[in-house]
């Protein structure tokens, strides 16, 4: 079950975050892909795979991240 869930330009790059199985479990990759000379996307060194577990936790800081990006910004504002 390999299947690309999202692509995000990054500059002259690309964040691709896809779902794969390996020996019977499955991951969330989140890598940075380049363009070969061919022309192709290829995937780098750079990124992680998380199990569904580690993924849910990594979601949960991002929503607080967010939230507190957000009371910054409208505490900025005032």
């Amino acid at each position: 079950m390999d299947k690309i869930v999202r692509d995000i330009e990054k500059g002259n790059d690309m964040l691709r975050i896809s779902l794969s199985e390996f020996k019977g479990g499955q991951y969330v990759n989140i890598r940075i892909h380049y363009i070969d000379d061919v022309g192709d996307w290829k995937p780098t060194r750079k990124g992680v795979t998380l199990t569904p577990d580690m993924m849910k936790q990594v979601y949960e800081a991002i929503g607080e991240a967010l939230q507190d990006l957000e009371g910054t910004t409208s505490e900025e504002q005032k």
